[in-house]
């Protein structure tokens, strides 16, 4: 039987929700600013620079599912905890890499080839992706063990996009003041446009980010205590997987287990590959991180050379979409409550269609930007906060392989983002540093179609968990229970 509920108290939440605030301040400068820095400030080609964020995206997508994997199985240092244990490994590869993506090549000039500055800069992305996963998939791996009950788990969930809110919104900020700052100090018309004179500007950002994120960091592990209520079952874990094959052998000659007591029984990493719900959840945690990050990644692109904004829209833009998501994530526990996960998710949805086709139809909107960006925000907010709940569901009491599910959801994640911005950048029609006017409709058509487009495949996977709902699927899976482990006096003869 599962663990009473045991509420966690407001300081227990705010410290929780502080532990992703790190990797969250990395992954907007990441996202929004690494094609516009090395493309746009550093003078890399479209391709490279598209290369360097595949690098990191295949590094992250396969970091994931190891390190969920290892973190499931192995226990933490000490009686630190093993997901804490993670996350510190993960924050300390995360700080002492980052500075270096967003910096000029030590020992480089202009006369470098590109391949030495892609050689550079690969190595310190790989430690940072690395770090990056670990750091994310012990924090997420801590909600089920956090909390049982389902709505603590959207409430948890939501306390942690709020900060993810709040991080980026507070890397959009620090880059308006930095920019400010620049144009108060340049009179130079030509200042309006970025290049390497903004090297110093994102320099800047990213030590401002490592030094805010790492006093959160620290703040996460004074104040967050690992739950130990399921620590004597997970300490078995081994135990069981060493008896996995004698279970499968004796259920050839006995009944199955009841039903009943299938709630309580160890799901092992191979099991999760067996459920039909494993990858409904899959397919939709995919679309929705894609409709995310590739907003994120391509909208500054877009402000700067379809709409010919300012550059310093790049920050201000992305402040609103966020500024959208913080406030929306308010109501998303009472919106769950009166309509469920599934129409809350698509609601977001709508507001992302919305946005899509504002986009389409408005090719030179302007100031109008700014009531778009909102839609945008709400929308994203809401479909990443229930698509992280409805993975919590998923995993349910399985926590001792919950970082295994994470791991695999953020896999199928990066491996698609890394993938979808190389084939984008291979297919841009511009192959200088300059945009040619054929990026104004190329850009103008990848923010529709990387919103609209992939939202109808996050609505289909939502059409099939509202056919076949969220649940764990025996289909004579080898699945052991603490309660029916059989015993060797009993076995037939």
């Amino acid at each position: 039987m599962p663990d009473t509920e045991r509420p966690l108290s407001a300081a227990g939440k705010l410290s929780y929700a502080l532990g992703h605030f790190l990797n969250d301040l990395c992954a907007s400068m990441w996202f929004t600013y690494l094609l516009v820095f090395y493309h746009s400030v550093l003078g890399f080609r479209n391709t490279n620079a598209g290369v360097l964020l595949l690098v990191g995206q295949v590094a992250d997508a396969l970091s994931t599912p190891l390190i969920g994997y290892e973190s499931d199985r192995k226990p933490g240092c000490g009686n630190y905890g093993r997901r804490k244990t993670w996350h510190l490994v993960g924050t300390l590869s995360v700080v002492l890499s980052f500075a270096f993506i967003f910096n000029q090549c030590l020992g480089c000039n202009p006369l470098t080839p590109q391949w030495v500055s892609l050689t550079y800069f690969i190595p310190f992305i790989i430690v940072f992706q690395f770090g990056w996963a670990a750091t994310q998939i012990s924090h997420l791996s801590l909600i089920p063990e956090l909390v049982t009950c389902e709505d603590a788990k959207v409430e948890l969930t939501a306390y942690r996009y709020a900060f993810t809110v709040i991080a980026n919104i507070t890397v959009y900020a620090v880059a308006y003041l930095l920019f400010h700052m620049q144009a108060s100090e340049d009179g130079d018309p030509l200042s309006d446009a970025l290049g390497p004179v903004d090297i110093p500007i994102f320099r800047n950002l990213a030590l401002i980010v490592l030094g805010i994120g790492a006093l959160f960091s620290i703040l996460f592990h004074l104040g967050t205590k690992e739950s130990r209520h399921r620590a004597e079952g997970e300490a078995r874990g081994e135990d069981v997987r060493k008896r996995m094959e004698k279970v499968e052998e004796e259920s050839e000659r006995s009944p199955l287990l009841p039903r009943s007591q299938t709630s309580s029984s160890l799901l092992q990493w191979k099991c999760w590959l067996q459920q039909p719900s494993f990858y409904q959840v899959a397919l939709l945690y995919m679309s929705t991180r894609l409709i995310v990050n590739l907003s994120q990644t391509y909208i500054s692109m877009y402000l700067i050379n379809t709409l010919g904004l300012h550059k310093k829209f790049i920050a201000t833009i992305p402040l609103v979409i966020y500024m959208s998501g913080f406030l929306s994530s308010f109501i998303m526990k009472p919106l769950t409550k009166l309509i469920g996960k599934c129409l809350t998710y698509f609601v977001g949805l709508l507001l992302i269609m919305a946005f899509s086709y504002w986009v389409l139809l408005d090719d030179r909107m302007g100031q109008q930007v700014y009531g778009a960006a909102v839609l945008l925000g709400a929308g994203s907010a809401t479909i990443l906060v229930i698509s992280l709940a409805m993975t919590a569901e998923l995993i349910s009491d399985q926590t001792q392989s919950g970082a295994f599910v994470y791991g695999a959801m953020s896999f199928t994640d990066k491996l698609a983002n890394g993938v979808a911005v190389m084939i984008i950048q291979a297919l841009h029609p511009c192959h200088t540093v300059v945009c040619c006017p054929a990026c104004v409709w190329f850009y103008h058509y990848i923010m529709v179609i990387v919103t609209g487009g992939v939202a109808v495949i996050a609505a289909m996977a939502l059409c099939s968990i509202l056919i076949w709902p969220i649940s764990i699927r025996p289909r004579g899976l080898p699945v052991i229970s603490d309660d029916v482990i059989p015993d060797n006096s009993d076995s037939v003869n």
